[in-house]
């Protein structure tokens, strides 16, 4: 079993809730502007764990990226025998027996999936991901899928998101209502609560609101195209670069009633809410322990606590499981048993 020290994001959209969802002691002082983006380094280095010196990054952290084998934002094993090696290392190193082998023959020494929790205190601008055929033909390695597991709001709040279409336009009417600022108009507006599942499948349109925070599992990808962005100015009283060509070639204008991924929350069992090529998720809400049984399963499975606090024992080995822990469980791990009150979201490929 694997935990990671989190890459810590400073974005000039970001809030105040990761670092104590997380449970990260982090001392406080002067943070610098946010639009400095802070080394990859500083990011590394903050966790409860594996603190060292004091940093600066207390502030407007946008994202968590929680297992990341992103090329230059690898995350680190935070502690055992492993500890101080990348993601990618312990895949190049393990192979089919930490991710699985049809994974491994499908995604080679890159690990497949990226794992975050998003912090939004402003709107995100208004993007689309490209699927894998668009991404290629655009000259990139792959596109994006990812959904949303939303987390708690602040007491009297409903956050807002974006997602899909509500009524049909074309390539053309999308350029245009970028152009005169109404491509709002064409979107469907959710309010957030907790619990709340969205499916984003590459060409989707989506946007976080303001006061959003969700946990994201996603492709391994970073290629995004900002669609609007609400004419907001960086520090430099410049406009952000919009995609909108590229856009217009990757979003999927399939229009349906509905795209809030609806289910019946259980308690003791596990709840599949994401089924795709890419991952398969479900959600579990513990009151009492349980065993999972993986033997049967040929790939790693990662396991995301969204509430409460317990324990993880896998091999005789046994981990502290709690709110904001990510955990990564090798392909080769057969059996698992969950203690404690708790709420997680496992998922695989």
């Amino acid at each position: 079993m694997y935990k990671f020290e989190p890459l810590l994001k400073q974005t000039l959209w970001g809030g105040d809730r990761i670092i104590p969802f997380k449970h990260l002691n982090i001392p406080e002082q002067s943070s610098p502007n946010p639009a400095d983006a802070p080394t990859r380094a500083q990011c590394s280095k903050l966790n409860a764990q594996s603190l060292s010196t004091p940093s600066p990054i207390t502030s407007n952290i946008g994202e968590s990226w929680e297992i990341s084998g992103v090329n230059g934002n690898e995350t680190i094993v935070a502690s055992g025998p492993q500890k101080g090696k990348s993601l990618n290392e312990l895949v190049r190193e393990q192979k089919g027996l930490l991710v699985g082998e049809e994974n491994y023959q499908r995604f080679g020494d890159e690990f497949p999936l990226l794992i975050k929790f998003i912090d939004a205190r402003q709107d995100l601008s208004i993007q689309v991901h490209p699927n894998d055929e668009t991404a290629h033909r655009q000259g990139k390695p792959r596109g994006k899928t990812e959904m949303w597991y939303c987390l708690g709001s602040e007491e009297g709040k409903r956050p807002m998101l974006y997602n899909g279409l509500k009524k049909k336009i074309t390539p053309e009417e999308y350029k245009a209502m970028v152009d005169n600022d109404t491509i709002t108009d064409a979107l469907a507006r959710y309010e957030v609560h907790e619990g709340d599942v969205f499916f984003i499948p590459a060409g989707r349109i989506h946007a976080i609101g303001a006061g959003c925070f969700v946990a994201e599992i996603q492709q391994t990808s970073d290629v995004t195209y900002r669609i609007y962005d609400f004419k907001r100015k960086d520090k430099d009283g410049n406009y952000r670069e919009l995609h909108t060509a590229l856009a217009a070639e990757s979003i999927d204008y399939t229009v349906l009633p509905n795209y809030r991924t609806e289910y019946e929350p259980r308690q003791n069992e596990g709840v599949q809410v994401v089924s795709c090529p890419y991952f398969t998720t479900s959600v579990y809400d513990l009151t009492e322990p349980m065993t999972l049984d993986y033997s049967e399963l040929d790939s790693f499975v990662i396991l995301i606590a969204v509430k409460g606090a317990g324990s993880i024992t896998a091999d005789g080995e046994t981990i502290s499981f709690q709110m904001g822990d990510t955990v990564l469980l090798p392909a080769n791990t057969n059996e698992v048993r969950v203690d404690g009150s708790i709420k997680f979201l496992e998922t695989f490929v």
